[in-house]
């Protein structure tokens, strides 16, 4: 390291000799000087004790951070749940980039283990393994009489029994086909309508007795989610503060046709700013200008993860409801304040210039937050010095793990909890009695509220129901009667009866639930009375009902497709100018979006009406995709396998691109225009706006960079060439084909380029 400071010291002297004294090139080379400074104060990063660690911390005023586990009780930890008793399952990924080349990553090193505390000190003292020799496992749920378990690329329920796995059923064999360990599903989260949901996935999952459902659902989020108390999920990606839906998950996924709705990946914060504690030049592009500042810290999100809405009654009544999201690259926790109006949600960081939690320990890695029953707010930190996968691994920060050791440990590991200074909280103990269960259904601590129903439906006892009933008739706590309402649909007790109330209800979030759970409850024989009732609610201009209203139309079809279309028809002609009902009237149009467009602009002929402007937009989408059949696996093996695995994550396996992450590859004349430029961005990666067609693609409609992968050893030349052959030629497009000399002619003549290409650099190229 000291040579290499003097090495530079003397170069920046020599320069600043050979461009003469002028007082701008003395400022430029004293803010060199000055990055050199910071660099030799964080030279080095030594692995801290738990203890340690702890006070490195700047915490915001009032706020205390305690240990819950540590070292060598858990390894590597990703993820967590609790279970009725307390326990931590914990999800341990050891076998994550052992070095910078991820030697042996395959190699099945990862388990389960619970985690106990035997003396009710708050500290977790006992270790028992559940699941050992696992790869790379990345998430959980307990339900029922078992355990989810995500083991890519598969999804297995194991039945438990005195702590131990006794039957193994695979749900789903595809659950992370393709993909790398920082772009595969995970999350596995429970919500409020009893289907549990994943980031970076766009399927859904619910038990049924014995079976398994598997229902397709909105495209989400990377690396971690969670919920509000009106069971609508946040999540987010690498680059993205928060994003989230205005309305409950399980709306507005029907049309396949569809490739986005308005009112889910809505950004949340408009704001990506970080405030580090220290330099964080050991990011992945940290040499690209404008990623650091002149204090070498990082300026925007690179690795936000695992956001969590605070909804426990500890901090206070300004934190509830509070988002909190991790980034580990910057060692910190952000905290933002959320507000709503309506189903409508928006977003603002908490305070400028700071954040609720920072680090100066470098190897403090915040990957997932949850809430607890006792209210506090639990941040597992992976507590390494990588953590970066290899995939998109720089050279820069190749050197920079090099520099300051940071490939080790790799066996650390902890959870802590931020509770505020001088006040207790115990977790709430759960019985088996139905009554004591129902009222927790109320409780103050929303992961309390929702551990009572998840209880009460595994249980399975269908002799609740009087008791939820009564408590619908009498409650005077609206949450309280969300839970009910969700606790009999999920046990499949939930009438027509028990809705109506509510649909009528003053109270707007206890509409939106009624409206959500009306789904679950219309049928054959009372299908008209919703169809009579939504009708009203069109004719007054409702503004609240008429998204749901376009979202339960898919309901009303089996009965009467006669009905479903007058609904839409005239949701159209009432709200046509909404963007929201615009998109949920599509949403329900599946294949049939063409009548519809018929139907509606012969009346409203308006072509810049928001639902026509729409409409036409799903009807050329769905004109680009009749093609969309061409498999070139067979020709393109390799092309095709490292497709799956690296780019339809981002690009979506049908190459039309995914919201808030990429644009399309399916008819984008950089894929099949010029074959330089098309190597240049595979091997260097863009950043920036692209234009595609007549259309600009920019941030937050897509992240802001690609990364490339020239660096990666794992790729040869002739890999690149079919990866490029794949998708020059697959869906609609069809380009000549590209040999590997070519990709090492772009490789060859920008070699040692680190930073990304930008639009106009490419249309530029010769």
């Amino acid at each position: 390291m000291r040579s290499r400071t003097y090495f530079l010291t003397f170069l920046i002297i020599g320069l600043f000799i050979l461009i003469g004294s002028g007082a701008f090139r003395q400022i430029e080379a004293s803010f060199t000087l000055d990055s050199l400074r910071i660099r030799q104060q964080y030279n080095s990063s030594p692995v801290l004790s738990a203890e340690e660690s702890i006070k490195t911390m700047e915490l915001e005023d009032g706020f205390e951070v305690k240990i819950v586990a540590k070292e060598p009780l858990v390894n590597s930890p990703v993820a967590f749940v609790f279970d009725k008793i307390g326990r931590m399952w914990v999800v341990e990924m050891e076998g994550y980039m052992p070095d910078t080349v991820g030697t042996d990553e395959d190699k099945p090193r990862g388990r389960i283990t619970i985690l106990s505390d035997k003396n009710g000190d708050g500290m977790m003292d006992d270790r028992k393994v559940f699941l050992d020799s696992l790869l790379l496992p990345r998430a959980i749920c307990l339900i029922g009489n078992g355990i989810l378990v995500a083991e890519s690329p598969r999804l297995w329920f194991y039945e438990i029994r005195d702590d131990k796995p006794v039957k193994k059923t695979l749900v789903d064999p595809t659950y992370a086909e393709g993909g790398n360990v920082e772009h595969q599903p995970n999350g596995l989260f429970r919500a409020l309508d009893n289907w549990i949901y994943n980031a970076k996935s766009d399927r859904r999952y619910r038990k049924q007795g014995e079976k398994w459902l598997i229902e397709r659902t909105h495209f989400r989020g990377q690396w971690g989610i969670s919920q509000d108390d009106q069971g609508r999920l946040f999540y987010n990606n690498n680059s993205e503060n928060l994003l989230g839906d205005l309305f409950s998950p399980g709306f507005g996924a029907s049309n396949e046709n569809q490739l986005s709705v308005a009112g889910f990946n809505k950004k949340m914060v408009g704001s990506n700013k970080v405030y580090p504690a220290r330099a964080t030049t050991g990011v992945n592009r940290g040499y690209q200008p404008g990623v650091l500042d002149d204090s070498l810290r990082l300026v925007n999100f690179t690795a936000a993860c695992g956001p969590v809405i605070y909804n426990g009654h500890l901090f206070g009544k300004q934190y509830y409801g509070n988002a909190f999201v991790a980034e580990p690259s910057a060692n910190l926790i952000k905290r933002n304040i959320l507000e709503n109006n309506g189903y409508s949600v928006t977003g603002r960081q908490a305070y400028p210039n700071k954040e609720f939690l920072r680090s100066t320990d470098e190897r403090f890695r915040p990957t997932n937050l949850y809430n607890g029953a006792d209210g506090a707010l639990y941040i597992v930190d992976m507590y390494r010095g990588i953590i970066q996968h290899k995939t998109y691994l720089t050279p820069y920060l190749k050197n920079e793990i090099k520099e300051r050791s940071l490939t080790e440990p790799l066996s650390y590991g902890r959870i802590y909890k931020v509770v505020p200074k001088n006040r207790k909280s115990r977790p709430v103990k759960f019985s088996g009695d139905k009554i004591k269960l129902i009222k927790l259904l109320g409780n103050e601590n929303g992961w309390v509220r929702s551990m009572a129903q998840q209880i009460l439906i595994d249980a399975g006892d269908k002799n609740v129901a009087p008791l939820l009933r009564k408590l619908l008739k009498t409650s005077t706590q609206p949450l309280a009667s969300t839970h009910a309402l969700w606790t009999l649909e999920g046990l499949s007790l939930l009438t027509k009866e028990d809705l109506w109330p509510f649909l009528t209800s003053p109270d707007p979030n206890l509409r939106m639930q009624a409206f959500a759970l009306s789904r679950s409850v219309i049928n054959k024989e009372n299908y008209t009375e919703f169809v009579t009732y939504f009708e009203k609610l069109i004719a007054a201009k409702d503004p609240q009902a008429a998204p749901y209203i376009a979202f339960l139309s898919p309901a009303i079809k089996p009965f009467s497709s006669l009905a479903q279309k007058s609904l839409l028809l005239n949701l159209g002609k009432t709200f046509g100018t909404d963007l929201y009902v615009s998109d949920a009237v599509i949403s329900g149009l599946k294949n049939e979006e063409a009548w519809y467009y018929k139907d509606f602009t012969a009346s409203n002929p308006d072509t810049a009406l928001t639902i026509n402007r729409r409409l036409r937009k799903v009807l050329a989408d769905a004109d680009k995709a009749k093609n969309n059949k061409v498999d070139l696996a067979v020709q393109f093996p390799r092309g095709a396998t490292i497709f799956k695995s690296f780019c339809q994550t981002c690009h979506g396996p049908d190459g039309n691109g995914v919201a808030s992450l990429a644009p399309p590859l399916n008819n984008s004349e950089w894929v099949t225009g010029d074959k330089n430029k098309l190597s240049a961005i595979v091997l260097f990666g863009l950043t920036g706006p692209i234009q595609i067609g007549n259309k600009l693609y920019k941030a937050p409609e897509i992240n802001g960079e690609m990364p490339g992968i020239a660096a990666n050893k794992e790729f040869s030349d002739a890999d690149i060439s079919q990866l490029l052959n794949y998708i020059r030629n697959s869906w609609n497009n069809k380009g000549d084909l590209i040999q590997s000399g070519d990709v090492y002619g772009v490789r060859n003549k920008f070699k040692g380029r680190q930073k990304p290409f930008t639009m106009d650099e490419l249309l530029n190229m010769k």
